[in-house]
């Protein structure tokens, strides 16, 4: 700091201005002070120089010889020996003096360095001096002198750049060695060379030290922990991932993670150190990641893989915990435990929605993407599920966004770029609104694959699990499966190689081998059902809330197990179209309901409280079964091998349905394997998660065994060593005691701690009147215990994962049973539908006709507490192949046609149908257009929208088909409108021939086309009666009744007044409807009069011609 000032200004004298240098003549460059006397009372103070460089104190290792000062204030006289001259005592007492300054000249300093302005046997006494100094000093200290160190770095001078600490050590001249010094001069050298050295002073005198390591700040301001940064690289490792990270006994999330989980989980966040963080306990780590998983996120678990004892002795010892990542999820790839969340719908659903892959190549078209072929490939990690498709679509995209509603996945694996514009923009809005009400997870792939290099990889992946895994499926090792792979199209090649590069990252790849459970989206054995058609009809969820309640499936499921309602699932959105199969299917449902067979109560029996065996198959498969679910699927498979003796043959059960006796006969095949099984495993102790206890015989496991021998060792040898602690305290009766978890301990009284406890014991913890020790044998011997439990860990999971996959080379044969056992559930749920009043068996017949007498809609008779009124609806046979259906406003035109749809499909499904008889011919499809809704986000107005699913209607119906248009061209104006919904009709009657319900509200349209297809299409309507009041309004009374003939009005005035509107607004639209009917009669009788003449005049021309005859006489009439 510089000298304080005055208040006038001036510098206050200081003490340290003794020390302060002197003043130099003012024609030298450097600031020192003049050789005058040191004045004490002076003000003028010299300001000291601005940086302070001290020189070499090496050369004079003694103090500066007593400066003593005379009565007199100016003068100085430094003492010296009378031997030395007094040129010479000048000359040294100037280099002493030069020596305590902060800046000398460079003459002077050498002077006071090594004397060289001596001359003579002065200097040479001077450096003899010095250097017998200099061996005196280092014999005494050697390399841990401070003072050698210090002189080190001080002998650089302000205008060297270099840094001291990069210079060299100057080699110290070879003196007398040890031999001259005494014994204990010699001795204390040793003492203190030994005390300063460390283990990284190996090769110090080499160079010295490159500087300190830099060390990097965190946005805190504070340097990044160990564990901070092991957490910087995991997330540069896995950018897009949510990563828990074992802490402890907590899991924690880090960074953006932590407020990511603090909105989700709400769980508190706060800053710590450099990072947001955020905890849970570990406990609670499956509910969470379940919940952020469900929610679209990709959740990775870091866990700690060495545990206190192996870090102990590991490499490892000063540094964090090696943590790893052990387990990757995203909401399609949760492969949950058994008894999990699944009860709960919103992350239920989620576990078995699939993953999907799709694979675009344009085909052209009037724009580059009109046409496109789409490969897709969609997999259920949970169940094994598998289904492939290649299929072509048009610009609207009709046929992805068909396959989209029936498979509904909750992630989406799509290429970076390649897809058009039209299917990114159908995915996005799909991703954002899917059937289950999640928004879906996307992820990009980087860069997709040809087909070579696809089959190549497809082919290395079953290559090397037949290998390596004894569990891959038989067809591969006939080579029949790759034969099967060869035949896929080269769209699903690519799209199924990127699906098994994606899971491989989850341990989850393994999903593929079962080449058996691929199916393809569209086999000729089963209706395909669009994706609207699902929606109007209301088959998996209702149009109001979009929940399950209200809809075909709340109707059919009464299944008792999970997969049994996923199979009926599927039964519903794929009706079979094989009469065979549909007739086999009834006819088990028929037993089902006629037989008093035992039979039949005991597959209720079994079915119920069947945990989901399709799910922990898959997860033994994988190898994340844990043992206490392993231990219930177990005993399921038991109880359901033991519940039916074997049968020779299938025809030895005692049914008449074929299917039935397939069930019953399959399950009692897999007896032998279960009892297998089970003989070495301990299903009590599995049930405790205890791997290291599951084997009720050791030699299955020797190396368990073996470990287990070695703790047992180690504590009868803790049992011995408790006689010498005996001995050592003087106490016969002193034992081992256990205090909050730490075992093995000695307690001894305050007063014997004192006097018997040996020095070497550890103290571990203490009360006032005992204290608690180990003993170091003690300690030695519970850390070898600790190291011989890691290893029975190791050995316990190792064998685990072995029984596993012993397990897992059953696979088949357990699924098999357990697809029976559904098979089973999902009949006996179609025989309590068909116990139901009013249900009856429908009636398949070769020809092409539907017949449904007095039907009903199956949803709203179980959601009324009203009887709901029957309707009969016939088409094709003898009678006519469509209708079209008139009628007032709510008069239950939609209701009538979708009763008549789904009576169709619940038949085609093998169900009982609510009707007093229903006889059908197989149709191949049912298709709607029903409703008025705008798809703003794909860029589709309301009529466009009609338009674009009656085009697809156009192209896919034939004779077979069932066809349900609603309002055909009320999006535009009246004649558009009429001339669209008139074309349309004519097309399906005379072109396509299939079977029609056309619902309008143009009454002249219907009776123009009844005329022009009389034998093709007959006119009904919903029957009403109405009644003219006294004020003169008309009240309508709805009868709900399909009736024949033609209605002649849609009375949508007294649907308004049902609405609530104004009763002067009712009046004024009464009266403009009846000047615009009156116009629009007096129009067409004018048309008809003048096309009378015309005719008339063109027979007066031709005489006796009968064309213009016939033709006017049809007019007449």
């Amino acid at each position: 700091m510089p000298p304080a000032a005055t208040q006038d200004g001036k510098k206050q004298p200081m003490i340290s201005n003794f020390f302060a240098k002197a003043k130099e003549p003012q024609a030298s460059t450097t600031r020192k002070r003049p050789s005058s006397p040191i004045d004490l009372t002076s003000d003028a103070e010299e300001q000291p120089p601005t940086k302070k460089t001290k020189v070499d104190i090496a050369a004079v290792d003694e103090r500066p010889p007593k400066v003593t000062s005379t009565p007199t204030p100016t003068a100085v006289k430094v003492s010296a020996a009378p031997t030395i001259k007094s040129k010479a005592r000048k000359q040294i007492g100037k280099a002493i003096v030069q020596k305590w300054r902060f800046k000398p000249s460079q003459a002077e300093a050498a002077l006071a360095t090594n004397g060289t302005a001596l001359t003579g046997t002065d200097a040479a006494e001077y450096r003899k001096a010095q250097e017998r100094r200099e061996i005196l000093r280092k014999k005494l200290l050697g390399p841990n002198n401070p003072l050698a160190r210090r002189s080190e770095v001080d002998r650089v001078t302000p205008d060297q750049g270099d840094s001291p600490l990069d210079d060299q050590d100057e080699p110290a001249a070879e003196v007398d060695s040890e031999e001259e010094m005494p014994p204990a001069a010699a001795e204390l050298r040793k003492k203190f060379s030994a005390k300063g050295k460390s283990k990284g002073d190996a090769g110090k005198g080499k160079s010295k030290g490159k500087g300190k390591k830099v060390v990097e700040m965190g946005p805190s301001g504070l340097s990044y922990t160990p564990l901070e940064n092991q957490i910087r690289e995991l997330k540069k490792a896995y950018p897009d991932t949510l990563l828990l990270v074992e802490v402890g006994y907590k899991y924690r999330f880090f960074g953006d993670d932590a407020t990511i989980a603090s909105k989700e989980l709400g769980i508190a966040a706060f800053p710590n150190r450099n990072f947001m963080s955020a905890s849970i306990p570990v406990h609670r780590r499956p509910v969470h990641v379940k919940k952020l998983v469900s929610r679209g996120y990709k959740v990775g678990v870091v866990g700690q893989t060495e545990t206190a004892a192996l870090k102990k002795v590991g490499d490892n010892r000063g540094g964090p915990f090696v943590r790893q990542l052990q387990a990757l999820y995203t909401p399609a790839t949760y492969v949950d435990e058994a008894d999990s969340l699944d009860d709960d719908d919103a992350f239920g659903q989620t576990t078995t929605r699939p993953l999907m892959c799709l694979i675009e190549e344009l085909r052209g078209g009037m724009g580059a993407d009109e046409r496109v072929l789409i490969g897709m490939v969609s997999v259920v990690p949970s169940t094994g599920d598998i289904v492939y498709d290649e299929f072509e679509d048009g610009h609207m995209r009709s046929e992805l966004e068909t396959r989209l509603t029936h498979l509904d996945p909750c992630e989406l694996i799509l290429p970076s770029n390649g897809l058009s514009k039209t299917t990114e923009r159908l995915l996005s809005h799909f991703a954002g609104n899917s059937v289950a009400g999640e928004s879906v997870r996307i992820e990009r792939i980087a860069k997709m694959m040809d087909y070579g290099p696809a089959f190549e990889m497809a082919s290395n992946f079953y290559s090397k699990k037949a290998e390596e895994h004894p569990d891959a499926s038989e067809s591969f090792r006939t080579g029949k499966l790759m034969a099967a792979i060869a035949d896929l199209p080269h769209t699903v090649i690519i799209a199924l190689a990127h699906c098994i590069h994606h899971l491989t990252d989850f341990g989850l790849a393994d999903a593929f081998l079962r080449t058996k459970f691929f199916a393809a989206f569209t086999t000729k054995a089963h209706m395909l059902l669009a994706g609207n058609t699902l929606s109007n009809l209301e088959l998996f969820r209702n149009q109001d809330d979009f929940s399950e309640r209200g809809s075909l499936m709340w109707i059919l499921d009464n299944t008792k197990t999970k997969f049994g309602s996923r199979l009926l699932r599927s039964w519903v959105g794929r009706p079979l179209v094989d009469i065979d199969a549909l007739n086999a299917r009834v006819d088990a449902v028929e037993e089902i309901l006629s037989t008093s067979s035992p039979i039949i109560e005991q597959l209720r029996t079994i079915l119920k409280g069947t945990p989901d065996l399709v799910k922990g198959l898959c997860r033994v498969q994988y190898g994340k079964c844990p043992p206490k679910e392993l231990a219930s699927l177990l005993n399921a498979f038991n109880r359901i091998a033991r519940a039916f003796p074997p049968f020779a043959t299938p025809g030895d059960v005692g049914f008449k349905s074929s299917m039935l006796n397939d069930i019953v006969y399959s399950l009692p095949a897999m007896l032998d394997v279960v009892t297998q099984l089970m003989h070495p495993f301990d299903i009590r102790k599995a049930r405790d998660d205890n791997k290291a206890e599951l084997w009720l015989d050791p030699q299955k496991y020797p190396a368990i065994q073996d470990t287990k021998d070695c703790i047992a060792t180690v504590e009868y040898e803790l049992g011995e060593h408790l006689h010498d602690i005996r001995k050592t305290l003087k106490q016969p009766s002193a034992k081992y005691v256990t205090v909050s978890g730490i075992e093995y301990l000695v307690e001894v009284s305050g007063t014997q701690a004192r006097k018997l406890v040996p020095a070497d014991w550890s103290r571990v913890s203490a009360t006032r009147t005992v204290t608690r020790f180990h003993t170091p044998e003690v300690r030695r011997m519970l850390e070898e215990r600790e190291r011989h439990k890691e290893s029975l860990t190791a050995e316990a999971e190792k064998a685990y994962r072995s029984f596993l996959q012993e397990m897992a080379e059953s696979y088949d044969l357990f699924r098999d049973a357990t697809n029976k056992l559904a098979l089973a559930d999902c009949l006996l749920s179609l025989s309590n539908i068909g116990k139901q009043q009013g249900y009856c068996r429908p009636t398949f017949v070769e020809d092409d006709r539907i017949e449904i007498i007095n039907g009903r809609h199956p949803m709203v008779e179980a959601l009324i507490s009203d009887p709901f009124v029957p309707n009969t609806v016939i088409l094709g046979g003898d009678g006519p192949r469509s209708r079209i259906v008139t009628g007032p406003n709510m008069g239950g035109k939609s209701s009538c046609v979708r009763m008549a749809a789904l009576i169709v499909i619940m038949a085609q499904i093998g169900s009982y149908v609510p009707a007093d008889g229903v006889t059908l011919g197989v149709q191949d499809a049912v298709t709607t257009r029903m409703g008025a809704s705008d798809d703003l986000l794909k860029g589709r107005s309301t009529f466009m929208v009609e338009l674009s699913e009656t085009s697809d209607i156009l192209k896919t119906a034939s004779p077979r088909s069932l066809v349900i248009l609603d309002e055909l061209g009320r999006g535009t104006s009246t004649f558009d409108g009429m001339a669209i919904a008139s074309a349309v009709l004519t097309y399906l009657v005379q072109d396509v021939r299939a079977k029609t319900l056309f619902i309008t509200h143009y009454p002249l349209l219907a009776a123009e086309l009844e005329k022009q297809f009389p034998t093709d299409i007959a006119n009904n309507h919903m029957g009403f009666i109405e009644e003219e009041k006294l004020d003169g309004t008309t009240e309508i009374n709805f009868l709900y009744k399909l009736t024949d003939g033609m209605a002649h009005g849609s009375y949508g005035i007294e649907c308004a007044r049902l609405a609530g509107m104004p009763e002067t607004v009712l009046e004024s639209a009464a009266t403009r409807s009846a000047e615009m009917r009156k116009v629009v009669e007096q129009r067409t009788e004018m048309s008809r009069l003048r096309k009378e003449i015309e005719l008339i005049k063109e027979c007066l021309k031709t005489g006796s011609d009968e064309a213009p005859v016939a033709a006017l006489m049809a007019t007449v009439t």
